[in-house]
């Protein structure tokens, strides 16, 4: 029998392999050996947009350690030093950030020219990235420093930058868009690309952070899950990241690594058009969904039922959390044909989306399934072109702020809004949680604005998941990150 794996009972911090905003890794020794052992890395989540650091492919970049911005998250989810080695707050709507000497992998030097300017090229970018959802920034170089300022204030700016979509790249990356191919600043340089099928890294040399310990890292890029279990298995790779729970009890103990993680999948309901604009229809698939029963028969207890946008590896939400209010009453269905789409890179998805069409078929829709692959699924999903959207979302990826997923996700004008939800109050309240500066108080504006949302039915939480990573026996220093950013360090070897 599978291993009973309860999130609720893990807290953030024992699960981490080390500090990830050094890169970093338990027994990690920057100076590595002279030439070390090239990683095989396998990954869910082939490039979707040319490796460009301001959508989709960021975390796949900094997950390799490409990238890196001015901050990092810590441990507890912390700002902490990256390519800025201090920073200070000069009022309510500037911050200067004083940058530690480093490289970049052209072998420019990491100037607050060239970071100011990078910055200035992530706020122009079409769409913006959803760290800068809602956001207006200016970037100056000061001396030794950036000083960086906002339109209104923004209390978690340090929080902001440590976003992967804000990887600072060499003036050389924008001459066409962003090209982080030789131009970042993290111990593994991009060198080579094979469209959606591999890519090529090696040691960075003169990273800041010290030599990583091995030389390289061959990345493949193979989006079905049995088969990233598979070569696991047959020792094709050194690292697999989700390996899917069916495929858990095939694979040797020895190699799997689990963690909680801050993901929550999630059926976001296409509140503009379609049935589900109707928020009648809306409660009534709510209250027909069964969320144990996606948790009992697909995640096979490697997750818990959805309590809401945050799960309990954001260990202060639970305490916090306020029940929703204003929820319509539910109508019948009565032979409702909806349509509800879902990405294969996660196998289990489908298989969540197959039990969602029985249970709603149940309570009278007729359900049609559509699965693609993620990147061919993404932009119509934004474009409201089905009427239901099944995803495994981390709630802290984008920022590591807790507003920012409720921002970039649920606003009127959220980059990521596949509800395509616009709600006065829902807009009023995250506003109000995004004016907190005091921590504590923050989050509790944060479950506030939860709660808004929730009550428009707009979204309906499933399950909040644990990540399983498949780590060959002879290998170490394995990032296990709860918020999904990082999984190659410096200390990562074999």
């Amino acid at each position: 029998m599978r291993r009973r794996h309860l999130l609720g009972s893990l807290l953030l911090t024992p699960v981490l392999t080390a500090c990830f905003a050094s890169g970093g890794s338990e027994g990690s020794d920057p100076g590595g050996d002279a030439d070390g052992s090239r990683l095989r890395v396998a990954l869910a989540f082939p490039p979707a947009e040319n490796l460009s650091p301001y959508g989709a492919d960021a975390t796949l970049l900094s997950r390799l350690g490409v990238t890196e911005g001015l901050t990092a998250l810590d441990a507890n989810g912390a700002a902490a030093p990256a390519l800025a080695e201090s920073w200070r707050r000069e009022n309510d709507r500037t911050w200067l950030f004083t940058l530690r000497e480093a490289t970049f992998q052209d072998g420019s030097e990491v100037t607050p020219a060239a970071v100011a300017a990078a910055l200035t090229h992530a706020t122009e970018a079409k769409p913006a990235p959803a760290a800068l959802s809602g956001v207006t920034l200016t970037a100056k170089a000061q001396r030794a420093a950036v000083r960086i300022t906002t339109t209104n204030p923004d209390p978690v700016l340090p929080l902001r930058l440590s976003s992967p979509s804000l990887a600072v790249l060499s003036p050389k990356a924008y001459k066409d868009g962003a090209d982080p191919v030789g131009t970042a600043t993290g111990p593994f340089e991009l060198t080579k690309v094979n469209g959606s099928t591999s890519a090529a890294l090696d040691r960075f040399d003169d990273y800041w952070g010290g030599r990583a310990q091995a030389s390289g890292i061959d990345a493949r890029f193979i989006a079905d899950g049995t088969a990233r279990a598979n070569a696991v298995r047959t020792g094709q790779v050194d690292i697999a990241e989700s390996i899917p729970v069916a495929q858990a009890a095939t694979l040797d103990q020895a190699t799997l690594k689990e963690t909680a993680t801050t993901r929550t999948t999630s059926l976001q309901l296409n509140t503009r058009s379609g049935p589900f604009k109707d928020p009648k229809l809306r409660a009534a698939a709510r209250e027909a969904v069964d969320s144990s029963a996606v948790v009992k028969g697909v995640f096979e207890g490697y997750a818990d039922p959805g309590a809401g946008i945050y799960g309990p590896a954001v260990t202060w939400a639970e305490g916090k959390r306020v029940q929703p209010t204003g929820r319509a009453s539910a109508a019948k269905p009565n032979g409702t044909a909806v349509t509800i789409a879902t990405y294969d890179n996660r196998p289990e998805l489908p298989e969540v989306a197959q039990v969602l069409q029985q249970q709603l078929q149940k309570a009278g829709f007729k359900v049609t399934l559509e699965v693609r692959e993620y990147s061919r699924l993404e932009s119509d999903a934004l474009d409201g072109k089905f009427d239901a959207f099944i995803g495994a979302r981390n709630s802290l990826v984008d920022t590591g702020d807790p507003v920012g997923v409720l921002a970039s996700d649920y606003t009127c004008d959220g980059g990521y809004n596949l509800a395509r939800l616009c709600d006065k109050r829902v807009d009023r309240a995250v506003a109000e949680a995004d004016a907190v500066a005091d921590t504590d108080e923050r989050q509790g504006a944060a479950m506030r604005a939860e709660a808004a949302i929730l009550g428009t039915d707009a979204v309906v939480p499933l399950a909040h998941q644990g990540i399983i990573v498949g780590v060959a026996t002879d290998v170490r220093g394995v990032l296990l990150d709860p918020y999904e950013r990082t999984l190659v360090g410096t200390g990562t070897r074999r």
